[in-house]
């Protein structure tokens, strides 16, 4: 049996990041490219994967630890394996030189996406080929093999917005390493980032308002005190929800939709399926709902982009998640191109890794209309804040039932509040009442769905 030393790579341009989840203990069998550890910097987290497969033998770091590019993380026995010389990885490709990066506003944001940047590569003795162009408008999947897709995804990296070194453009192992190195420094950011950092109207910070200091009091004056420190997902959320309240004119509708006949069938179906162990939320409807009334309504599915608006066709819908640590959006991805049930699974999985804090920035991104369900916890309407660069979002708050006139009587009905939250520079109150109206109707008869 031959003994592994796990080290940590190059992972960037700073002294130390902090370990902040341990993903193996000792007795583990772990297999090559599997995570070990979570590190975090100021400016994002990743996972680092194991180079070799073995069975944990000792774990060199703990939580809270710093550590750097080359620090020992974990100690494997592994059969015929060769331990690695100390931070002596070979590249599998050279990697670009930076000469010149054009720096995006930095972002407040932690599920941003990178902008595009300006590399200049070390000349070389072959011929240059073109470079993989990740603005470019793509047919098919970026140029990677099997190994790098599987890198890119633990490490969360999009991979058609890294620029390629090798052969035609192709993307190796060191390019994925030299983008994180990039987006854990705080020197670039994903596509969703930059976007999401300049207003819709093509630019701006919001600052000249006029505004006085905020108030600097102390409070201790006035009674006994306890300070915490907000978490970094939820001061991430703030400077985003602040940006998008100051800089959207937002307006509101309210409408009621009559879920009672809907709410029946989604009780029966997870009744019939309830050995599959897939259980059909109202959320997942509403996302298929919102579909069909994004496609009647496309306004709603676009963006600004200076003078222009962007009709987006795709139907990306984010959902809010509430987890231990702030409020997250997992993103359902095509959701025009699926079923309930797939919906649901996705939904639940995607959850599930928000509340475990595991939610990629890929997972979080892309979203072309967003659901924010307060679901059980209450309430009647409120108006949920715009998620930029989108133009609209939906809140939802407890169904409850209602007497309603049916022309001859009071009946009883289960009636679900609708809060429309939409950008008045690009959406108008007949048309937003109109997509009320529209998106109630098939909620109250689900088969126009198919119409």
């Amino acid at each position: 049996m031959a003994t592994i030393e796990i080290q940590v790579p190059d992972i960037g341009d700073f002294d130390e990041v902090t370990v902040i989840e341990l993903m193996v203990k000792i007795g583990d069998t772990v297999r090559s490219e599997q995570s070990l550890i979570t590190v975090e910097s100021d400016k994002a987290s990743m996972e680092i994967p194991s180079s070799h497969a073995g069975v944990v033998k000792e774990l060199k770091v703990k939580l809270g630890d710093k550590v750097k590019e080359g620090t020992l993380i974990v100690v494997l026995e592994g059969e015929g394996a060769v331990a690695a010389p100390a931070a002596k990885a070979s590249p599998a490709a050279p990697v670009p030189t930076p000469a010149a990066t054009s720096i995006a506003p930095a972002a407040p944001v932690a599920i941003a996406q990178a902008a595009p940047v300006s590399v200049a590569t070390a000349s070389a003795a072959v011929a240059p080929v073109p470079a993989h162009q990740p603005t470019a408008l793509a047919l098919d999947l970026p140029h990677a093999s099997p190994s790098v897709r599987k890198f890119a995804r633990e490490l969360g990296v999009p991979l058609n917005e890294v620029k390629g070194s090798g052969p035609k453009g192709r993307i190796v192992e060191a390019d994925v390493q030299a983008f994180t190195r990039s987006v854990m420094s705080g020197t670039v950011q994903t596509a969703a980032g930059a976007a999401q950092n300049k207003s819709a109207a093509g630019g701006g910070d919001g600052a000249g308002l006029g505004l006085i200091p905020w108030p600097v009091v102390d409070f201790t004056k006035f009674g006994p005190v306890e300070r915490k420190d907000r978490s970094r997902i939820k001061k991430i959320s703030a400077s985003n929800l602040h940006r998008n309240w100051v800089m959207i004119p937002h307006v509101t509708n309210h409408d009621d939709a009559d879920i009672t006949d809907l709410e029946a069938f989604r009780v029966s179906t997870n009744k019939e399926n309830e050995k599959s162990g897939i259980k059909v939320t109202m959320l997942a409807f509403l996302i298929k709902a919102c579909v069909a009334a994004l496609k009647k309504f496309p306004e709603f599915n676009s963006s600004i982009d200076g003078d222009q608006l962007v009709y987006k066709q795709y139907f990306h819908i984010g959902f809010a998640a509430d987890t231990p640590n702030g409020l997250m959006v997992p993103v359902i991805r095509d959701a025009d191109k699926k079923g309930i049930f797939q919906i649901s699974t996705e939904m639940g999985e995607l959850a599930k890794k928000a509340r475990d804090g595991k939610l990629s920035p890929a997972e979080m991104s892309g979203a072309s209309f967003t659901i924010s369900s307060l679901g059980g916890i209450g309430g009647r309407y409120f108006t949920p804040i715009i998620n930029a660069p989108e133009v609209a979002i939906l809140g939802v708050c407890k169904s409850q039932m209602e007497p309603v006139w049916d022309g001859k009587a009071f009946m009883p009905r289960l009636m679900l509040p609708l809060s429309l939250s939409w950008d008045h520079r690009v959406i108008d109150g007949a048309a937003a009442a109109r997509f009320n109206v529209y998106l109630a109707q098939i909620l109250g008869d689900f088969r126009r769905v198919l119409l």
